[in-house]
């Protein structure tokens, strides 16, 4: 397993992951697929401090890993969000805990001090996985946003770098 920095090349892929977590409901409010105009953007705020990686399995691009903006306001330069997706076929193998350490290497190159997550309550396989790389529970935002027509939970997470 090889864990790079994305590159243009990869952005169908990732957007191909990122759908699938669309479609499954467990990672994201989203509910809209995602094109390849979406993708393009998204991917060239994501040059400087903000990075996107990839794990990539001979050859294959089986997950990835971003840190976003939090906030636009400055206070909160040291603060990064983070996604975290993995491709059906290879989740629970290992690969989201390779991209977290990998991501958070990244962070820290940065100058970001803390990651902050949002996951939904029922994700108890995410949760683990970011209880076991240290981020800790800040609370739950009740009724936080829509998902098919529900109000769903959503929970926040923090790491100190």
């Amino acid at each position: 397993m090889i864990i790079r920095e994305a590159m243009e090349t990869d952005i169908d892929s990732v957007k191909d992951i990122y759908n699938q977590g669309i479609e499954d409901r467990i990672a994201t409010l989203e509910t809209e697929l995602k094109d390849q105009t979406y993708m393009e953007e998204w991917f060239a705020k994501h040059m400087g401090r903000y990075k996107v990686i990839i794990a990539d399995q001979e050859g294959e691009i089986v997950g990835w890993a971003s840190l976003n903006p939090y906030n636009n306001r400055s206070v909160y330069n040291g603060v990064a969000d983070l996604s975290v997706y993995i491709s059906r076929d290879h989740r629970g193998k290992g690969i989201g805990g390779l991209l977290l350490q990998s991501i958070e290497k990244l962070a820290k190159e940065n100058d970001f001090n803390k990651i902050v997550l949002f996951t939904f309550p029922f994700n108890q396989i995410g949760q683990g996985l970011y209880k076991k790389r240290g981020y800790r529970e800040v609370g739950v935002f009740k009724n936080q946003g829509m998902l098919d027509g529900e109000f769903v939970d959503v929970m926040a997470m923090e790491k100190l770098l």
